[in-house]
Order: C-alpha cells, then structure tokens, then sequence
C-alpha cells in the first residue's frame, strides 16, 4: 500500500507548501470583506473559519470525489497519481481563486468576475454554462440519494410507497425549494458541519476497514501501471472528466462565492478553499483505493468494481461500506452518503438562484423575489430528473471541467493584470483545456470521432488557448510602447 501512502502524504503537503505558495501569490490583505460590509443577513453573514471549511467542503463534495473515484478505478490505481497532483495544481489552484476573485469583487457570482476579466461574451457564456451546470448538479445530487435511501429501505423489508424513488425525488426537491431561500446561516449554517464531520469520519471508516482486514490490498501504481478498464475506456481523457470532483471540478467555482460572502477575512481564504479541496482530494483518493482494492481483477481488469457499479452507485457505496465497516459502520456512512449530496444539490440550486440574481440584477433582500427565481429553478429540476441518470451525469462531467478551464483562464488573466506569477493557473488551464477539447471531440453523447482525430484535436485547441492567453498579455505592452 506504499502508493497509497505517498499519495496522502503529498497531498497533506501539498496544502502546507505548494497552497502557501498560491496564498502568497494572491496576497490577501487586510481590506474590509463583502460579508463585514455588506451583511445582509441572507446570503451575506460572518460565519467562523472552522464553520466556513466544513461547510464548504460538504458544499462541493456530496457524491462526487465518491462515485467519480470509484468510477475512476475502474481504470487502475493510475487513478492515484491524477487524484494527487490534480488536487494540489489544479483543484485547490481553481478553488482557491474563484473564491477569493469572488471576495475581492463584491461576491459576485462566478459568472460576473469572469465577465470582468475576460470580457462580456465570456460572462454571458458562463451564465448560461453556470446555471446549465447547477440545475444538473443538484438534480444528480437528489436522484442519487433517492436511489440510495430506497437501496436501505428495501434491505430492511420496506414496500410501498416509501420504496418508491420518486417519493424520495419529490421529498428531496420540496427540500431544495425550502433550503434555497431561506437565510444561508438557517440551516446550512446550522447543521451542514455536522454533515461534514460525517463526510469525514466515513472516508476515515473506509480505509480503516481495509487496513485492518488482511483480505484487502491496495494495489501498488509501478505493478499496473496499465489500463485497467473493463471497457477499454482510454486514460486520456476519460479518467480526467470522470474523477471531477476528486481532482479539479468548475462546480466547486459555483460553490465558492457562498462562502466569499460568508468571511471576515481574506486570510482565512487558504483554510477555507484550498484546504477543503485538498480535503475532498484525500477522500476521493480513499475511495479509489477502495475500489481498487476490495473487489477482483480479472486479466489485469477491474472486473468485480466494474459488476459492482452496474448495478448503481448507491448499490456500490453501500457495499464499499458493509465490507469495510460492518453493519455498525453502516448507520454512520449512509448518513453521510445521503445527506453529502442533498447538500450540495440545494446549494447548487442556492448559487443558480444566485447566478440569475446576478444576471438580471434582481435584489435578494426580499422573499417575494427570491421565489420568483426558485420556483422556475426547482420545476426545471424536477423535469431533468426524470431524464435517463447516467446520461445526466456524463453531460454533467464534460460541463464541469470545461467551467473549471474557463475559470482558470479568469484566474490567469487577473494575475497578469496585477503583475504576478500567472503561470500557476494558467499551465493547469492549458491542461484542462486539453481534456475538455479531447473529451468533446471523442465522447459518444458528443461528437464520437476517433482518438486519432481527438488527441490532436485536444493538443492544438490548448496550445490555440495559450497562444491567445500569451496574445492578450502582449498586447497592453504593445499599446504602451
């Protein structure tokens, strides 16, 4: 398990050194901050570091850095390696600006603080490409935990309509509706830490589970260094939009701007954003090392995590737990599996709301007008999440890490203008911008060419990317000349 353990130990230091290192970039002050000046009592409320982590780390995780990991595996413990460094140069980079971006304009939403340093074509694309996202997003993350509380009830003898996923959808939205106008500090303030501590405790059951039970080894990256997939997927760039959340996911930008309201300081900012995504990046990696471990590999393939998953993620989550926990871990772990995703499916339809509001300039201080944007948000989501799931979530993927590109290259454009190191974001964004070109060009629900065409598809669009990055930045000292 040696892969295993370096793997968490370069994560633990990535947040110490390499997330100073973005901290110093940035270089938080001691100005007033959105949630001291404004304070609205909604969306705008001081809340305590401790609280702000948890509730940010419960707010982009949900089913994401567990299904996605689990889903990576598939592809071997080649998985560790993007967990890792995706993580500390990309995932906690990407958390880190947009929220802090957000902080320094006002918490806006992310879509505005893209329109301000890349332009309004850029806003209006990622109004349309946010909104898009999160109505997706919170619809996995009600239709997930539907399945999965159905999953329990059916173990313990339940019928009728309590056995019924779409009771638990319609539940789960009426929920959403409540939770997305009321006052941030009601309930997510409340009792989303709580939730968080179980998101915690669970990843920490899991690998305790596999540790102690001589049956289960995590298998070493150098022995299958090969791919793994049952299917033939290839590594590039399937495994990169499958683990999203584990590694580098735009939703969590989505997330961000919540708890930008929410600081009494800037400086809380490296606790608080980049240490959550490190936190999720050792979750994901927990879970993928479940997957890669537990379950049997047949011909250098991952045969029994591939049956497994047919038959659902919340029928593969509640295996991973009764092998690893037993039935005393079990209550733990499905209150965690349940609640992590109910609370960020309300918080993504939180920050659509917000996103509209932003939009059409529509003020929040008022009931009346929070509802006017809910109920359409809410209708939206009950239709989507009628839709085939699995479709649902493949789009959702490729949506995701396109809105983290974009979000890089916003990152990069304001580090040029405050005269800083802008590589640090602006080599992830060409990176990123690789995957989602390849992704889309080569994905059978988009265009479903060939790699052949795909690979350099992906190579010439990211250098293309750059190359209008570099452009931009030469182009004020031009003028100055």
């Amino acid at each position: 398990m040696i892969s295993f353990i370096i793997c968490l130990a370069l994560l633990i230091g990535g947040y110490f050194v390499y997330g100073k290192v973005v901290e110093n970039t940035f270089a938080p002050d001691d100005r007033e901050t959105p949630a001291v000046r404004i304070n609205d009592g909604v969306d705008y409320v001081v809340m305590p570091q401790w609280k702000l982590f948890l509730v940010q780390l419960l707010n982009i995780a949900g089913l994401g850095p567990i299904f996605g990991a689990m889903q990576g595996a598939l592809w071997g413990p080649v998985v560790f390696l993007w967990i890792t460094f995706g993580t500390i140069f990309a995932g906690g980079v990407h958390d880190y600006f947009s929220g802090m971006l957000s902080e320094r304009n006002g918490g806006a939403s992310i879509s505005e603080v893209c329109g301000i340093y890349l332009g309004n074509v850029m806003k209006n694309v990622m109004r349309v490409f946010s909104v898009v996202l999160l109505v997706m997003v919170g619809t996995v993350f009600a239709v997930g935990p539907a399945g999965l509380i159905v999953t329990l009830l059916s173990n313990k003898g339940v019928t009728g309509a309590f056995a019924n996923p779409e009771v638990w959808l319609w539940i789960i939205l009426a929920y959403y509706f409540i939770a997305t106008f009321i006052s941030i500090d009601k309930i997510i303030g409340r009792i989303y830490p709580i939730f968080g501590i179980c998101l915690i405790i669970m990843a920490i059951g899991v690998i305790f589970g596999i540790f102690t039970n001589p049956s289960y080894t995590i298998p070493e990256i150098w022995s299958h260094f090969t791919n793994m997939h049952p299917a033939g997927k290839p590594i590039w760039s399937f495994m990169f939009i499958t683990v999203a959340c584990g590694a580098i996911s735009g939703f969590h930008s989505t997330q961000s701007p919540l708890m930008a309201r929410c600081m009494k300081s800037e400086k809380q900012g490296h606790f608080v954003f980049y240490g959550a995504m490190v936190a999720e990046g050792v979750i994901a990696l927990i879970w993928a090392a479940a997957g890669c471990a537990i379950y049997k590999v047949t011909g250098g393939l991952s045969t029994g995590l591939n049956d497994i998953l047919a038959n659902g993620q919340s029928a593969a989550i509640y295996d991973v737990c009764i092998k690893t926990m037993g039935t005393a871990g079990v209550a733990l772990a499905m209150v965690g599996v349940i609640a992590c995703p109910i609370t960020s499916g309300d918080t993504a339809f939180r920050s659509a709301r917000l996103v509209l509001a932003d939009w059409f300039k529509i003020d929040q201080g008022k009931m009346q007008k929070r509802l006017v944007l809910c109920v359409p948000l809410l209708a939206v989501g009950a239709f989507v999440g009628h839709l085939d799931y699995s479709i649902v979530w493949r789009y959702f993927s490729w949506t995701n890490q396109t809105l983290a590109m974009i979000v890089l290259w916003t990152a990069s454009m304001y580090l040029f203008r405050e005269k800083k190191n802008y590589w640090i974001t602006a080599v992830p964004a060409t990176f990123m911008s690789a995957v989602s070109v390849t992704y889309f060009t080569c994905a059978e629900e988009c265009l479903g060419l060939s790699t052949a065409v795909a690979y350099p598809a992906g190579i010439i669009f990211a250098v293309l990317f750059l190359g209008i990055f570099i452009h931009a930045t030469k182009k004020p000292m031009k003028e100055q000349a």
